[in-house]
């Protein structure tokens, strides 16, 4: 039976329907995108103004929009923000500034609940479950545990180490507490909300750091070192100190700390780790042991923390730099609807399918092998 012609007019409604199926398809499909809360460099506006800024991570981290968050007032300093977090499961965004924590609502931007806190905020740790969170003071003796759905305080952990930077394992069986003012990582069981274990010591003091998806191995940026360390999370012994090859160490811009900001790759084989005083990025094999450095990349300012996507495709300095990791060159560069370079240390990315979250990643590079050993 032959197939009859179309007329122009059906020719025109066929062309309409295909390309709503097309555009329909695409919507359904996943798309990720960057959120990264600025400012993210201590209270510094010329790094992306003040807000969230989404970019679109599969067209090229293009600019897609900027919520709003806190307005400032005249005469008044902005407040640093100093973590994010972020869990699809219940479509919630968490920030955290020096002052105050605040949950904005995935699918409609608004904010939801905005609280302040004794002693002030700082990095943020949420429970997989989405229920709980580990918020630290403001480099203060405590970390507070937070009702997640409403902000309200459940109960405080007091550890007096300079609470800092926080990790909630993925498989939601302990926190990793890490303080501005002591040489060990602290470990705490949610169940109980104590501290029941700890690593080190180390060197000096624990700054950034992240953590392998078995809580096996921690990798600990300290003061003073152009390099990292590496504890034993079951044994709580340091077992390696890696140091770079090839730099001098030196003076830095923030932070006070050679190298402040590491990372692993999604597999766990390749360890990414910031070097302040030089702009750069260097890369290590962490699949001999200790990792042996096998590239160096320059950025365009300096790294003060280490993004890595979650299919380990790009890694995300604070400077703003998108560096493929398979190349080691830099693929884009973050820009806000002004054209400024966006530089933040507080990054998460979220993934939507349907126009709503599914999945989101952690702000710390934190190691996707679940099984033991590396």
């Amino acid at each position: 039976m032959p197939i009859p012609i179309l007329k122009t007019r059906s020719r025109h409604w066929l062309a309409l329907v295909i390309v709503s199926m097309i555009l329909g398809q695409a919507y359904a499909q996943e798309h990720r995108y960057l959120y990264a809360a600025v400012p993210g460099v201590r209270n510094y506006l010329q790094h992306g103004g003040i807000g969230i800024v989404i970019f679109d991570m599969d067209n090229g981290y293009k600019f897609v929009k900027r919520i709003p968050t806190w307005p400032v007032d005249p005469g008044k300093p902005v407040e640093n923000v100093k973590g994010i977090a972020a869990d699809a499961k219940t479509g919630r965004l968490y920030v955290t500034t020096i002052n105050r924590l605040a949950a904005f609502d995935l699918d409609t931007d608004k904010k939801l609940w905005d609280q302040t806190f004794e002693g002030g905020c700082d990095r943020l740790a949420i429970s997989p479950d989405g229920k709980t969170i580990y918020l630290p003071s403001l480099e203060g003796p405590f970390w507070n545990v937070v009702d997640a759905s409403n902000g309200k305080l459940i109960t405080r952990i007091q550890t007096n180490s300079g609470a800092h930077n926080t990790i909630y394992a993925e498989d939601g069986s302990r926190v990793y507490l890490g303080g501005l003012h002591y040489n060990y990582l602290l470990v705490a069981d949610p169940s109980t909300n104590k501290v029941v274990e700890k690593v080190g010591p180390f060197a000096d003091v624990v700054r950034p750091f992240t953590v392998d998806g078995s809580n096996s191995r921690c990798y600990v940026n300290v003061n003073g070192l152009l390099g990292f360390e590496i504890g034993d999370i079951k044994t709580g012994k340091e077992l390696y100190k890696v140091t770079v090859q090839g730099f001098q160490t030196g003076p830095v811009k923030r932070h006070g700390c050679p190298s402040h900001g590491i990372a692993l790759s999604p597999d766990e084989k390749e360890i990414w780790l910031s070097d302040g005083p030089n702009n750069y990025v260097h890369v290590f094999d962490n699949t001999v042991m200790p990792p042996k450095q096998i590239a160096d990349i320059k950025t365009t300012d300096m790294p003060g923390w280490i993004f890595m996507t979650t299919d380990g495709k790009y890694v995300i300095p604070s400077s703003g730099d998108v560096i493929d990791r398979k190349t080691r060159k830099i693929a884009y560069t973050l820009h806000d609807e002004t054209g400024a370079q966006v530089q933040s240390e507080k990054t998460v990315e979220i993934d939507f399918h349907g126009g709503k979250p599914v999945a989101n990643n952690d702000q710390f590079g934190i190691g996707q092998k679940r099984q033991s050993g590396q």
